[in-house]
């Protein structure tokens, strides 16, 4: 994991990868989870014997649950020191390239590819988290993170 440490090293690191993070297993458990608090149970994530003879041959995660996951596993590739508070601003294009079979391990690489000052000491980032599944070509999601960092 890299530590940016204050608002200069966030400016020189942008274009540059960040990462890789940690490895992160995506279970079924947390899987039926999210289906529980989202209320989308459909059966490709949550039937494991109906879904073993679905499209993909076993369940996978709801595209949105690895979308949840990117603070998580950006945290994991990239760390700021000396931040006093940090917030999720939105997102910008977002895509879900290759679904993430239930049992796989995910991670993420990131980039920040902007960098605005803010009023009051903070920084805007567009950061690019790109969600790599172990052992497969494309990635699970390939989004670009609007988020504010205050020193």
């Amino acid at each position: 994991m890299e530590v940016l440490s204050g608002s200069d090293a966030v400016y020189q690191a942008k274009g540059r990868e960040l990462g890789p993070g940690e490895w992160f297993t995506i279970d079924q458990a947390r899987v039926d989870g999210f289906a529980d608090v989202t209320e989308d149970h459909q059966w490709i994530h949550v039937d494991p014997e109906r879904a073993a003879s679905g499209p993909f041959g076993t369940p996978i995660a709801h595209g949105f649950l690895t979308l949840s996951l990117l603070p998580h596993l950006a945290n994991s590739a990239r760390a700021f020191e000396g931040v006093t508070m940090g917030v999720n601003y939105g997102l910008n294009k977002v895509r879900f390239p290759q679904p993430v079979a239930v049992g796989s391990r995910v991670r993420a690489r990131v980039m920040i590819v902007d960098v605005t000052d803010l009023t009051g000491g903070g920084l805007q980032l567009v950061s690019r988290v790109t969600v790599e599944i172990e052992g497969e070509e494309k990635p699970a999601v390939v989004a670009d993170m609007v988020s504010r960092t205050y020193f």
